[in-house]
């Protein structure tokens, strides 16, 4: 029994802690957010999508929907007699759920955008004394999602060396995309130092729920009994 009740809240901590936090953040911002409310309610794309409290504003809005998808596919892998379906659910949802809004808002155009060329900052810490609070902690959001639910969702993240070294590949990635698109942004080393670091961080938050290579793939049914390999 006990074991069950701790299974239990297990799966439901990480789906707690999210909404809490999603809320938390939409307390703290609701006056810019409801700035952008008019624009993005009446289906306007200037001044909705392309402003950060746009953006933020439909992330809040779409979180029903990836709610009750979560619920959806929790609810087929449990039907197929999957043990961790709850868990991989939620950690693919939130996987995309918490990343898109980030990186739609690093790529969105300068006001120079087409006009000048990229441009590139290599020097490591040159950046970071200019990002202010604001900017650091912003870009460790970035792919914290990521870091958080990759290692719940796939054994082979389940590394902390790896999930720093996905939060830097994706980092570049969306680097090097501003500077050849030339959205009138800097491409920056300091981008990405502090965008595979949220990612670190966010998975350390999340080593509780980790896969691991001892436990059975969750789309494979599981054996109950070693007897059963000689049968």
């Amino acid at each position: 029994m006990k074991h069950s009740a701790l299974s239990r809240t297990r799966r439901i901590l990480p789906l707690a802690l999210a909404i809490l936090g999603v809320a938390a953040a939409a307390f703290v911002a609701r006056r810019p957010l409801l700035m952008s409310a008019p624009r993005c309610l009446g289906g306007h794309w200037h001044g909705c999508y392309d402003t950060e409290n746009g953006v933020v504003l439909m992330t809040l809005v779409a979180l029903p929907l990836a709610a009750l998808t979560v619920w959806a596919l929790a609810s087929g892998r449990r039907a197929a007699g999957s043990a961790e379906a709850w868990r991989m659910s939620l950690a693919e949802v939130g996987m995309v759920y918490g990343t898109v809004p980030f990186v739609w808002m690093t790529m969105m155009p300068g006001p120079a955008a087409g006009i000048v060329d990229g441009r590139v900052s290599v020097v490591p810490l040159r950046d970071l004394v200019t990002m202010g609070t604001f900017g650091i902690v912003g870009n460790l959001l970035v792919f914290a999602a990521l870091g958080f639910f990759a290692p719940m969702r796939f054994v082979a993240m389940a590394s902390l060396p790896r999930i720093l070294a996905l939060g830097a590949a994706c980092s570049v990635l969306v680097e090097t995309a501003q500077y050849v698109l030339r959205l009138d942004r800097v491409s920056s080393v300091d981008d990405v130092l502090v965008n595979a670091a949220g990612a670190a961080l966010a998975g350390l938050a999340s080593r509780a729920w980790w896969r691991t290579s001892t436990e059975v793939p969750s789309d494979e049914p599981r054996i109950e009994n070693e007897e059963a390999l000689l049968t």
